[in-house]
């Protein structure tokens, strides 16, 4: 797990940034004003457990929250200059697709069941890139072939449901990819896989980004996938981040007791565990305004202050921040009067 040099360069920096969620029960309280950035060619992994807000945060930047019932409440997203969150629906057309490229978890949810393969790739092309109907068919085969389908011209005429799943989620790629992006955002792209399907679709979105210089956002809850595909990574809890790290730091030193508890959950190869820990208690209910530090309820370090205030993110290494008042490895509290 070693780190590839990365662009210094920001292409994304989201600040601030609130979501929130108006249903018949109240406000759900997704995403609680965190902020991140992505460097030039770099694959930032986003991790945490479900409904800890790794998905709301990336369709948010991308303006995709269905409104109603959800809102941004507040916060930017700077794309190459520009505000994601305050363009002009015309532009930020012009954005997704083209600049941004999403794979989502469910092929099948993404693909028109009742359009073939081929209509579906070239329609981006035509509409994104302006060129013709036969110059689209001819990127598009290119595009099949990169990705890995065999027999890419004859397989422009079959529809979503005449490919397996490895398949479908490898044309969602070749669409994503269609326009050659800026960023690529994976969200959770192989869950619904078995696993020698994700190694392939890790092992083809690794190479790509190699070749095209392009920045990933790999979002999972799989620690495991994390190791081998990111340069970064980002730990969210109940819509917060609480732990950021290069990947070889946070594996070996993990310092939020959160992190710790998603690693310890993990299974080992070196057969010093053979028992599985798991992180006691539920997520807390994101219907009820968050204070305090949200993972304090499940958190063995948790005392006073912990229920009362909420942590800022601080250094607690070279490119190393967590949000948390205690020092596990010095059984001390940070920064409490």
């Amino acid at each position: 797990m070693n780190q590839k040099p990365t662009n210094s360069r920001k292409i994304l920096e989201v600040e601030n940034l609130v979501t929130r969620f108006d249903v018949p029960d109240g406000v759900v309280y997704a995403v609680n004003g965190i902020s991140f950035d992505l460097k030039v060619g770099e694959t930032l992994g986003i991790v945490g457990e479900s409904g800890a807000g790794k998905s709301v945060t990336m369709l948010s930047v991308m303006s995709l929250i269905p409104t109603p019932p959800g809102r941004i409440a507040q916060g930017t997203a700077i794309f190459d200059g520009r505000d994601l969150l305050q363009m002009e629906p015309r532009d930020l057309w012009r954005v997704r697709g083209a600049q941004i490229g999403l794979i989502t978890q469910d092929p099948m949810t993404s693909l028109n069941p009742v359009l073939t393969i081929g209509r579906q790739l070239t329609e981006t092309l035509i509409v994104h890139l302006g060129i013709s109907k036969q110059e689209a068919r001819d990127r598009a085969i290119e595009l099949m072939r990169i990705v890995g389908i065999p027999m890419a011209a004859s397989r422009m005429k079959d529809y979503p449901h005449q490919f397996s799943g490895g398949m479908r989620q490898r044309v969602i790629i070749a669409m994503a990819l269609s326009c050659s992006p800026k960023i690529l955002i994976a969200d959770e792209p192989t869950t619904a896989l078995d696993v020698t399907i994700q190694a392939q679709i890790i092992n083809l979105v690794k190479q790509l980004r190699e070749e095209l210089g392009m920045a990933v956002i790999w979002i999972t809850h799989d620690l495991g996938v994390v190791a081998g595909i990111a340069d970064r990574v980002i730990v969210m809890y109940a819509g917060f981040i609480v732990e950021e790290a290069l990947v070889d730091e946070l594996y070996e030193n993990p310092k939020h007791p959160y992190t710790r508890g998603l690693l310890s959950s993990l299974p080992k190869l070196d057969g010093q565990r053979s028992k599985l820990i798991s992180i006691e208690g539920t997520p807390p209910d994101m219907l009820i305004a968050p204070r305090g530090c949200p993972f304090a309820p499940r958190c063995q370090y948790a005392f006073e202050k912990c229920s009362d205030e909420n942590p800022m993110l601080m250094q607690v290494g070279n490119n190393h921040r967590m949000a948390c008042w205690w020092e596990i490895d010095e059984q001390r509290a940070y920064n409490v009067e």
